[in-house]
């Protein structure tokens, strides 16, 4: 017998050699990357893409506006301002609703509506961030399989990361971009009933609020302040059994809106009933947002919007980069750890910590 070279000599047992085993990492991933990796245009490339309409083009140069990175950041600053000025006509639509009322299936119902009327249409929506891992689903394309496939359709969603406004400011960015690549509608999804409406309003013409008939008392759960930004309120999933409900939500939620003050814009509010499933509905509500824009346009409302939404985007970028700023300080953040640790511990209060390192940043700039 041939003896094993492994074998116990003083065992009858023998052990072959085994096939050696493949190693755990494949040694070609090095090449995949390589030769799947997204090349960074210059911003003249960015700007000429955005122009001619490439999907791909303005989604690249989307990832730059949510980029944290400094001279990502600076790239993206020359592009959106290269892009102002293409969406002076456009309708820009805040959607957001109550937890339920199916803002994604009415999105993509309207919105496919929307396409077949000869609009192009950008759907901007802002998915929350886990406040633990700080990580996001991102789940609104798989909700919207008919909306992604339709060529005039461009779905963008985004992590709020835990900031109300960053995501604002990277928004506000992305509508420039979106309309300067064609997008003549352009939604702005908000994760729901909240904070962040007042955000959304700021950077939208018209504010529409989805509710849902059947969940209880309808004027119960949802802020006087949202139902006064509202511009339009249509109830959600009014087929089948539930008809008969959404058809009474309409006419509470009417009268509760005849009871705010008239806006500005000299737009009455009201409400409306829809069904994503039946399509009905979907037509008068696109015909009333219709009417308000050929109003506002008519009474001058529209732009003088647009011009205070515009200085407001100034200020708020003001305070975003002093912000920026004061953390990326080197004298700051070599006191931020033990400034902290002070208040944690008592010895300081929150307000001279804040005050003392306000000061820092003053004399070391």
């Amino acid at each position: 017998m041939q003896e094993n070279n492994h074998a116990n000599h003083d065992s009858a047992l023998i052990v072959n050699d085994g096939i050696e085993q493949p190693p755990i990492v494949n040694p070609y991933i090095g090449n995949f990357y390589k030769k799947n990796k997204v090349k960074l245009f210059s911003a003249e490339e960015y700007v000429n893409g955005i122009l001619a309409g490439n999907i791909s083009v303005l989604s690249q140069a989307i990832t730059l506006v949510e980029s944290n990175r400094h001279d990502h950041r600076v790239m993206a600053m020359e592009i959106v301002e290269r892009c102002q000025g293409y969406g002076k006509e456009s309708m820009r639509i805040g959607i957001t609703g109550v937890p339920g009322a199916g803002k994604s299936t009415f999105i993509e119902a309207f919105g496919g509506m929307i396409t077949s009327l000869g609009h192009k249409l950008a759907v901007l929506a802002i998915d929350p961030s886990s406040e633990r891992s700080k990580g996001s689903i991102l789940g609104d394309k798989t909700r919207m399989e008919t909306l992604c496939s339709d060529p005039n359709a461009f779905i963008r969603p985004s992590p709020s990361s835990g900031s109300l406004g960053g995501v604002a400011r990277k928004t506000r960015e992305s509508i420039v971009l979106c309309e300067a690549a064609g997008f003549d509608v352009i939604f702005i999804e908000t994760v729901g009933v909240g904070q962040s409406e007042t955000t959304v309003h700021s950077m939208s013409d018209f504010f529409l609020l989805l509710m849902l008939a059947g969940a209880g008392d309808e004027l119960q759960g949802i802020k006087r302040g949202i139902m006064e930004m509202s511009d339009l309120i249509a109830i959600t999933k009014a087929d089948g059994s539930n008809i008969n409900k959404a058809t009474l939500a309409k006419a509470l939620y009417t009268n509760a809106l005849h009871l705010f003050p008239p806006s500005e814009s000299g737009w009455i509010p009201t409400a409306m009933t829809s069904s994503a499933i039946t399509k009905e509905g979907l037509k008068d509500i696109l015909a009333k947002i219709e009417e308000y824009f050929v109003m506002t346009k008519a009474n001058g409302y529209y732009y003088k919007k647009r011009k205070e939404q515009s200085r407001f985007w100034m200020y708020e970028t003001i305070n975003e980069g002093l912000r920026d700023k004061f953390f990326e300080n080197e004298k700051v953040q070599s006191k931020l750890v033990e400034f902290e640790d002070s208040v944690m511990e008592g010895k300081m209060g929150s307000f001279s910590a804040a005050a003392e390192l306000l000061e820092i940043y003053k004399n070391n700039i």
